[in-house]
């Protein structure tokens, strides 16, 4: 009778135990329902055709400011590039992502360790210890080497590994987008410069031809020719002019410290810089393909693309929270009371173990963790869709905008040409008594005016070609497969 109902109950007992076990497990590994639909966008889904054409040029190169021949830019790029406090930011932010990847790598191997301890401890009478021992105090050695190692049967430390690695390469990217902000915006405030120092040449020769206006007025004012309204006028218009270049010679300064401040120097280090010495630059033509080639060619796309790339590896590693890990490890050494019999033989000991940890119940810790995995990865995917679409449009506007600058700036010199003939031949008549002061003065007017347009597109053209360089990453090339799409994850 006891062998049936011995044999009834493990009949019993094995089945229940099973279904015990699958219950307990399909409860870990619960996380159904979290999910998302949301993936990276394909640079060629957007419409660019008519605003970012194919015009077989070429992408910029690492050296892009050379085009401009001015060797002092090219230098204070250099220098920015060695000594910036931003860059440094972005190195230390580089060097810590770094040191996490190498954490997370070393959870991925064995652990071993050694260790020695000493107490002196005076053993209970009451207990069940041998009379030698028991009542008296004694010394104990030990010397223990421990070694452990996590199975990791469900990846979760490789996909944190991976993780840490696309934050690595992510990091290293944003340094290149600082390294690419930073020395465009040198270009681009040293063009500021030089567009300044063209417009001081401008108000300089106004200030002359206004002088000039003031010493005629004053001959004709002694003769009764002008009355004291002309000659008020003149020395209105004069100190005016006084005015506009005593500004433009605090704008050169502010521009001298805001290049000071860019190289990572003092105030005192854009007072050295010399006048620059810009030329036009290269043709502008975009290369072909490039909706495509531009996520691997701007460093701010690659940098997004594995943030992405992270996240995905963080769901991996939330899901593997769900189910249970197991734990080996080992440990022998020598243990001995007393220090005479630590190195003998007898005092050898050993153990070697396992341990299992299974999330049974959380209170919904590790789904709600999940969703928070799964909200970063929709908003570093929203992030790099954003940022695709920035970069096109960046793309498409400094294109645009230097277009239109072309179309304008053959109209503007040929208005500038004939403002100054007008100009020339007024003040030859006014001296000559031919013309009124007023005729010389909107003469003056209209050439002050058409010169500083066309100063000032020729420098916004240059302005928007260092911009255009920018936008199209300034030489820097992925080689990665960050540009991969990435795989919804499940």
């Amino acid at each position: 009778m006891n062998n049936q109902i011995n044999s009834s109950a493990r009949r019993f007992t094995g089945p229940a135990l099973s279904v015990l076990m699958a219950t307990v497990l399909a409860g870990c590994a619960n996380y159904a329902g979290i999910h998302s639909d949301k993936h990276i966008a394909e640079a060629t889904s957007y419409a660019t055709t008519q605003s970012i054409p194919a015009e077989q040029g070429h992408w910029p190169s690492a050296d892009w400011a050379d085009q401009f021949g001015d060797t002092q830019l090219k230098a204070l790029i250099g220098e920015a590039l060695q000594g910036s406090p931003s860059l440094e930011k972005a190195r230390a932010r580089v060097a810590s992502a770094t040191a996490l990847s190498e954490g997370a790598n070393a959870n991925t191997l064995p652990q071993v360790g050694a260790g020695y301890s000493w107490t002196r401890q005076r053993f209970s009478e009451s207990t069940l210890l041998p009379p030698s021992f028991a009542g008296s105090w004694q010394s104990e050695n030990k010397a223990i080497i421990t070694a452990s190692y996590e199975l990791d049967l469900w990846g979760k430390n490789r996909e944190a590994l991976k993780s840490t690695v696309s934050a690595v390469r992510a990091s290293e990217a944003e340094a290149e987008q600082v390294k690419l902000t930073l020395s465009s915006a040198i270009a681009r405030a040293y063009n500021e410069l030089a567009r300044l120092y063209a417009l001081h040449d401008i108000a300089q020769d106004e200030l002359k031809q206004r002088r000039e206006v003031l010493r005629v007025t004053n001959g004709r004012v002694t003769m009764g020719l002008e009355t004291e309204v002309e000659k008020r006028t003149a020395e209105a218009n004069l100190a005016a002019s006084e005015v506009a270049l005593s500004s433009l010679d605090g704008n050169i300064q502010r521009t001298r410290y805001q290049l000071g401040a860019l190289l990572g120097q003092g105030p005192d280090r854009g007072l050295a810089i010399s006048r620059p010495t810009l030329a036009t630059g290269d043709e502008v033509r975009l290369p072909d393909n490039l909706p495509a080639d531009l996520v691997s060619r701007r460093p701010d796309i690659v940098a997004a693309r594995w943030r992405v790339d992270a996240t995905l590896h963080d769901i991996k590693v939330a899901k593997a929270e769900f189910y249970p890990d197991i734990n080996l490890s080992l440990a022998m050494g020598l243990d001995a009371f007393g220090w005479g019999r630590l190195l003998h033989a007898a005092s050898r000991t050993a153990s070697a173990g396992s341990a299992i940890h299974l999330p049974i119940f959380d209170g919904g810790a590790l789904r709600a963790q999940l969703k928070g995995r799964y909200a970063e990865f929709d908003f570093a995917v929203a992030n790099y869709n954003e940022t695709l679409v920035n970069a096109l449009t960046d793309v498409a506007t400094q294109l645009s905008d230097i277009r239109a600058i072309d179309t304008q700036i053959d109209s503007a010199i040929r208005t500038d040409t004939a403002a100054r003939r007008a100009l020339t031949l007024a003040l030859a008549q006014y001296k000559a008594g031919l013309t009124t002061q007023l005729t010389v003065l909107n003469a003056q007017t209209n050439a002050l005016a058409s010169s500083q347009v066309v100063a000032n597109l020729r420098m916004n053209r240059r302005d928007r070609q260092i911009a255009l360089a920018a936008a199209l990453g300034g030489g820097y090339a992925d080689t990665s497969d960050s540009t991969k799409q990435a795989a919804l994850p499940r």
